[in-house]
């Protein structure tokens, strides 16, 4: 378990939303740190587009954690940019379990944008509009994410939103579930088209809760089946382009599993599913 340690305040700060709480024991453990600038654009597009209503009818400056930053603090910075482009009120804190990495952020902070010492607890008075948690519970048990899924929700507004998933490290391949207080909603998957071979080839950056349930007899391995088959029919489309043949095979795919986005969504080599759909059995 990391240190207690006490970090310099910052202009930041000034925003009541972002003062800082007293200094406690962060609840979780470091993780490797792991990062690279533009590594989570996809699950940014896909958050400022889906949620970016909520966060406009937020009366107060919504929040938003990114927690869980890693060694560098690039991914709290694209997200401020980018979630700004869906309301330019937003707030950004970076939270991080590892002091070190805390202090090597703060000469990144700027209107809006702060960096704190912490972990599952989320440092932040009150509640919160979005959590994102990306590559954080890889190296959790399976047994242990509904125990964090349900103290991160509990910090979240009404419309609030969890976002919890896996990426590559370059970005080009994500899944992750959207959560919002009452629990998980939904499952997106999200690829660069001309990088893919095949939709199951998502099934190694499947989020912690589904990773090991991948295997016949779970939901989750029948809808990979299923994407791969409506693949495999929808090649004739490949001489139009990927994006056109992963659009044909999300229709197809449409048909039996209750998908909650449409055209617009698949052109950004996205589809998503209802949680119920791909929920682990027993």
């Amino acid at each position: 378990m990391a240190p207690r340690t006490t970090l310099p305040q910052s202009s930041a700060w000034g925003d009541p939303h972002l003062a800082p709480l007293a200094v406690t024991r962060p609840v979780g453990t470091v993780t490797r740190g792991t990062t690279n600038p533009n590594r989570l654009r996809r699950m940014d597009r896909w958050t400022a587009a889906v949620h970016g209503p909520a966060l406009r009818r937020s009366v107060a400056p919504p929040v938003a954690v990114d927690l869980g930053y890693g060694a560098a603090p690039w991914t709290a910075v694209e997200l401020l940019e980018r979630l700004r482009t869906a309301d330019p009120r937003t707030l950004v804190v970076g939270v991080e379990i590892e002091p070190a990495r805390v202090a090597a952020a703060q000469p990144y902070e700027r209107e809006g944008l702060t960096f704190r010492h912490g972990g599952f607890e989320v440092p932040v008075p009150g509640e919160v509009s979005l959590i994102r948690a990306a590559n954080v519970l890889r190296q959790y048990d399976e047994e242990q994410v509904a125990a964090v899924w349900q103290r991160l929700c509990a910090r979240l507004t009404p419309e609030g939103l969890l976002v919890e998933g896996t990426c590559d490290e370059i970005g080009r391949r994500h899944v992750w579930v959207a959560l919002d207080r009452s629990g998980p909603r939904t499952v997106t998957f999200a690829t660069r088209l001309g990088s893919l071979d095949r939709p199951s080839d998502l099934a190694e950056r499947l989020p912690k809760a589904l990773i090991h349930r991948n295997v016949p007899g779970e939901p989750v391995h029948a809808f990979l089946r299923d994407f791969d088959r409506a693949w495999a029919a929808a090649a004739p489309f490949a001489s139009l382009g990927a994006r056109q043949r992963w659009i044909r095979a999300v229709r197809d795919l449409a048909v039996d599993w209750p998908l909650t986005d449409g055209p617009r969504r698949w052109r950004q080599g996205e589809v998503t599913v209802r949680w119920e759909a791909l929920a682990p059995r027993g």
